[in-house]
Formats: structure tokens, sequence, C-alpha cells
């Protein structure tokens, strides 16, 4: 049984207009997939108005919440002293939104506390991914 990490912030989503909206999302860290981290959107704050999950990496978190990081659909880096702005690139455009880097910190000190970085491997249950693997080939 693994123990996931979720966490509940306000993000700032920064619109074309001059103001910002602010919209609850969930950080969301399960060890079972111990590389990745998941930044959840409730229905209200999308254009679809789907949830909207997005799945990226937890070292480009910790990196970006430090100095400019990614280069792909997801990245992320500091904005001015307590804030970190992460930007989502999908094909429909891009959506950006600022959160606080102090709970983005308490979030990845969480997640350690269950998976120490560098460790995640050992989290890893390969036998049922390659069985799914397997499974889904045929």
């Amino acid at each position: 049984m693994s123990t996931v990490i979720e966490q509940a912030l306000q993000a700032r989503l920064v619109a074309s207009a001059p103001r910002m909206d602010v919209v609850p999302v969930v950080l969301r860290y399960d060890p079972a997939d111990p590389f990745a981290v998941r930044m959840v959107f409730p229905a209200a704050a999308t254009l679809e108005g789907v949830e909207a999950v997005w799945e990226f990496s937890r070292d480009l978190l910790a990196a970006g919440a430090e100095e400019p990081a990614g280069v792909g659909d997801v990245r992320i880096r500091p904005f001015g002293h307590d804030r970190t702005v992460v930007e989502f690139h999908a094909v429909e455009g891009v959506a950006v939104v600022h959160l606080r880097t102090g709970e983005i910190r308490r979030f990845l000190r969480r997640t350690r506390h269950v998976v120490p970085s560098g460790c995640e491997h050992l989290f890893l249950d390969l036998d049922q991914d390659l069985a799914l693997l397997l499974r889904d080939a045929h």
C-alpha cells in the first residue's frame, strides 16, 4: 500500500487581461510512480470544463523552484522572492500559474520523506510494469 501525498494550494492563473484569477489546485505524489508529480486543476478552471491533470518530473519541480528549468511542455522558474511560475504548453495554448515557492518546497519535503531523492528506483515495481506492457502488447 502506498501513501499518496496531496497538497491543496492556491494558484494564480495568469490571464491575457492584467488580472490574475485564483484557482485551487492539488499537487499529488504517489510513491508507486516515484519520479512523477501531478498538478490537478478543477473542472471550473479549465476551458473544457473537465478536471485537468498535468504530470511532470518531481526533479523538474524542485529544480524550477530554484532556477529556470524545463524545455518541453512544462517549464518552471522562480519569480521574485516567494513565487514560482509554472508554464504548461499545449496545442491549445499556454497556461501560466504562479505558486508560492514555500508551499512547493513543503510539498517536496513531504514527498522526500516517503521516497528520498535518488532512491526512486527502489520504489518501482518492474515485474508489474513489465507484465502490464506484455499484456497490452497482445
